[in-house]
């Protein structure tokens, strides 16, 4: 049984939460996020530009249309918020941010299927 992502129709994460993380994640601390797409957030935290505040709240990385079709632009050098967050329903497990944001785009909750355990 192949289970699609609901995350590549959906978006309303990146366009709902400031998506904070350590500053040391970004490329001038030595990780993978890319420093023109970060903004400062305090002297140990920034966050993806786009995400400051929740008044036109965007990532700056996400492309196409909230609850139609999205993708993030860098994905292999998302930073640990992104990569840690999963969809409501995944592995059987209820996220209720992940509904917040969708309730806020106008978005049903996903359901929370349950998965049997392999014979």
């Amino acid at each position: 049984m192949t289970v699609v992502n609901p995350c590549v129709s959906c978006g309303a994460c990146c366009a709902y939460f400031r998506v904070s993380f350590y500053w040391a994640e970004s490329e001038l601390g030595g990780g993978t996020v890319p420093d023109e797409l970060t903004s400062q957030v305090n002297p140990y935290l920034s966050c993806m530009k786009g995400t400051e505040s929740r008044n036109g709240c965007r990532c700056v990385s996400l492309s196409g249309d909230i609850g139609q079709a999205v993708a993030c632009t860098m994905y292999e050098k998302r930073p640990s918020p992104c990569r840690e967050f999963e969809y409501s329903g995944y592995l059987g497990i209820h996220n209720p941010d992940c509904d917040k944001a969708r309730a806020h785009h106008g978005l049903a909750p996903l359901p929370v299927i349950h998965i049997a355990p392999a014979a």
